[in-house]
């Protein structure tokens, strides 16, 4: 005769589980939850029902037969619950705890505002939490803001990669304003993400065997909305390439993948190794990746051509948009020792003559785009050192440069934006 925990088999057989993959990992998954729900709360419920008028009327023998019978049924419930929340095509979904008693899985600390929150802002924490960054974080502190009539409820540290600040009514214990973010294991992320990463892939010609690396999530609500909206980046790679997915809410808005060179215009990588060759003076080196990426929020589409390892050209196109670069990726800020060393770097850039950033940027510009820069005139943001902006002085002419230049005024990148005056 079969243990009765053995019931769970006959669970995850039966549809919508039955194509589901048959692991021990899910077995113990299931019987965790089934030795929980039967030490908890659902074993007293469960119990409740054995006392029932019905119960006393019978003999003895009968008493024992029905209660045989309903432990085997009450088994087999907590087995189908569990399994229900635990098994779905494999995946970890959901657990019971949080499903049932969303507040008994959250975390405090022994901060003395505690106290403000009531159990329907304890509720809507933990539910907020629960359904849209899809963990639990430990509540770190909880304040009071009387003038704007608020609770503000803090979890995680702020700096850190899983974070939550929920503000709260205080009056009503209703959400107010919401910010939260986490970053995830890919296997954490829900099934319902998971299962679009082969045919997005394929709809932009990318590598549908792309693996699942790692995943971000941001939640925001802002004064006004009813209800938290959540954005979802995954991000893929394998030995050919890599790429990104994302989602707002459930809905992919971009998607990025490496691709063919057969896709892409052989008129464009002909250009970008021209342009490359302008900006450094040497020849290019060989083309190493190319990433296209479609995103359905600007209405734009993206192609990333990189060379070696330090030298990549973008073009952007869309509705609204016409942008090619040409960039050096590997500048970076030098590595000095005291604050006064960046702060004479950061001078120097700022200081640094227009006449010799002309003289560098113009040959450039002239070999790749036939454009003269003497048409142009250049204007400097402070926030911005080491960055400058040509635009055109005449009307009918609506696009702009931007030039990037190092501490020896050589030019590191060039971008032209054809819409920018529109």
């Amino acid at each position: 005769m079969k243990h009765k925990d053995d019931e769970w088999e006959k669970v995850v057989r039966k549809e919508p589980f039955a194509a589901s993959p048959f692991a021990e990992e899910h077995k113990q998954n299931v019987l965790r939850q089934v030795a929980w729900l039967k030490s908890g709360s659902a074993q007293k419920m469960s119990g409740a029902g054995d006392k029932s008028a019905e119960q006393k009327k019978l003999p003895n023998p009968h008493r024992r037969g029905l209660r045989s019978r309903r432990a085997v049924m009450a088994c087999t419930t907590i087995a189908a619950v569990a399994a229900a929340v635990i098994l779905w095509n494999g995946q970890l979904v959901e657990p019971v705890i949080e499903t049932v008693y969303p507040t008994a899985a959250l975390q405090y600390t022994d901060d003395a505002g505690m106290s403000l929150l009531t159990d329907k802002m304890k509720r809507n924490v933990a539910v907020t939490m629960r359904d849209y960054l899809g963990k639990q974080l430990r509540i770190t502190k909880v304040q009071d803001l009387p003038v704007s009539g608020r609770v503000s409820v803090e979890a995680g540290k702020e700096g850190d990669a899983e974070y939550a600040l929920i503000w709260l009514d205080a009056a009503t214990g209703n959400l107010r304003e919401v910010e939260m973010r986490r970053e995830m294991a890919a296997n954490e992320l829900e099934h319902r993400y998971l299962r679009q990463i082969p045919s997005l892939l394929e709809g932009i010609k990318s590598d549908p065997t792309l693996k699942p690396i790692s995943a971000r999530r941001y939640v925001k609500m802002k004064q006004g909305q009813e209800k938290p909206v959540w954005f979802t980046t995954l991000f893929l790679e394998n030995s050919r390439g890599r790429g990104s997915i994302e989602w707002t809410r459930d809905e992919a808005v971009s998607v990025s993948g490496s691709v063919s060179s057969d896709t892409v215009s052989q008129d464009l990588i002909t250009e970008a190794r021209m342009s490359i060759e302008a900006l450094s003076g040497e020849p290019a080196p060989d083309l190493k990746n190319i990433i296209f990426e479609q995103n359905g929020k600007t209405l734009e589409d993206t192609t990333d051509l990189y060379f070696g390892d330090r030298y990549l050209v973008s073009r952007i196109g869309g509705m609204f948009s016409d942008k090619y670069t040409v960039m050096d990726f590997q500048r970076e800020i030098p590595d000095l020792e005291t604050r006064e060393e960046y702060e004479l770097y950061f001078e120097k850039l700022r200081n640094m003559k227009e006449s010799v950033i002309r003289q560098n940027a113009a040959p450039v510009i002239k070999q790749i785009f036939k454009i003269d820069l003497d048409l142009y005139k250049l204007e400097r943001d402070p926030n911005t050192p080491g960055m400058v902006t040509f635009r055109s002085a005449e009307t009918e002419v609506y696009h702009t440069f931007k030039v990037r230049y190092e501490e020896d005024a050589r030019i590191t990148m060039i971008t032209i934006d054809a819409n920018a005056n529109l």
